[in-house]
């Protein structure tokens, strides 16, 4: 068990997981990149403009400097996904395990978080481990009883994850399938956002029922072209983590769908969230993917394009519903 970890990312999600740690005990250094607020989490050890209802407890420790981190043993990384690399390069030093808890892909490459951490030569894949599942960090620090996974390419560091975040209201569970689990945790997003969509033009739960049972299909038919066991997104992270957030006016990117089928462009629905809405960003790196392996996937494209501007929600929802007919099962998972 690590004697200190260093959380790298002040939001909601870095700052639910500090408190979580620093509850039981763990000492915790809590990095964010605005010194201004990280002085005033300092000061009243409340992060207001991102999870204001809890005080941190005196075991976690906000900074402002990178390098405070280097004594941690571990870190967990909670920074949007396209800022990890640049963040782990200003590093001098890598502790000895990685936690991964961004939930997405990196924007320019394509890359899940666990590539792009062995990419900087710090760590081998036995240092690595991903937290991902259905967790929105208000209900975490509430206590309302949550479970999550702990995956990694190695079974003791999944089960050393596992021990570190496990408390009475949060259940830990392990896998070994690292590819499937971020997978679950990024592409789940999209179809978020595609929930939002649905519930912003008055849709009923006929729609948000089919939206969200054709885009688990179309997650685990990319997943596998991508390496990932297809079982892993009936799981925590995948339908878990898709029903969680598609159902919760607390997401982000079911925020940001929603404010999109009101008339809002994507520009203005992020600047109003104020926060990364990470299924933006992934909805056109899957689209990518999905593309170069050639898997049909008419839901995530009919996201990305209403999100690029390349077509109304209204006409992307004509073209969906006026698609040559099929069978259900008519696609078999393929994995690499």
């Amino acid at each position: 068990m690590p004697e200190c970890i260093g959380v790298i990312g002040a939001g909601s999600w870095g700052t639910a997981l500090a408190y979580l740690l620093g509850q039981k005990g763990v000492p915790v250094w809590l990095w964010g990149r605005d010194p201004e607020r990280i002085q005033a989490l300092q000061r009243e050890h409340v992060n207001r403009r991102y999870l204001p209802e809890v005080v941190l407890p005196d075991t976690v420790t906000p900074t402002a400097d990178l390098h405070a981190l280097t004594a941690c043993e571990a870190w967990v990384l909670a920074v949007p996904s396209g800022a990890v690399r640049s963040v782990l390069n200003r590093l001098p030093y890598g502790a000895s395990l990685c936690i991964i808890a961004a939930k997405g892909l990196e924007p320019d490459t394509g890359k899940r978080m666990s590539e792009v951490v062995l990419e900087t030569g710090r760590w081998t894949p036995e240092q690595i481990a991903v937290l991902s599942g259905p967790n929105l960090a208000v209900e975490l620090v509430r206590g309302v009883p949550t479970a999550t996974v702990a995956a990694a390419y190695h079974l003791p560091t999944a089960e050393t994850v596992q021990e570190l975040f496990m408390t009475p209201t949060l259940r830990v569970y392990t896998n070994d399938d690292v590819v499937g689990v971020e997978l679950g945790g990024a592409l789940k997003n999209v179809y978020a956002i595609g929930a939002g969509m649905s519930d912003g033009l008055g849709f009923g739960d006929n729609t948000k029922g089919a939206l969200l049972a054709r885009g688990l299909a179309e997650m685990m038919r990319l997943g596998a072209a991508l390496g990932a066991c297809p079982e892993t997104f009936m799981g925590l992270t995948g339908v878990g983590d898709l029903f969680a957030t598609a159902a919760s006016r607390l997401s982000r990117n079911y925020r940001l769908g929603y404010a999109v089928a009101q008339g809002k462009t994507p520009q203005q629905a992020l600047q109003e969230l104020g926060q990364v809405a990470e299924g933006y960003f992934t909805a056109f790196v899957a689209q990518r993917l999905a593309h170069q392996h050639g898997i049909d996937t008419p839901l995530l494209n009919a996201i990305a394009e209403i999100l690029n501007g390349a077509r109304s929600v209204s006409d992307a929802l004509q073209s969906l519903m006026t698609r040559p007919p099929r069978g259900e099962r008519e696609f078999r998972f393929v994995r690499t």
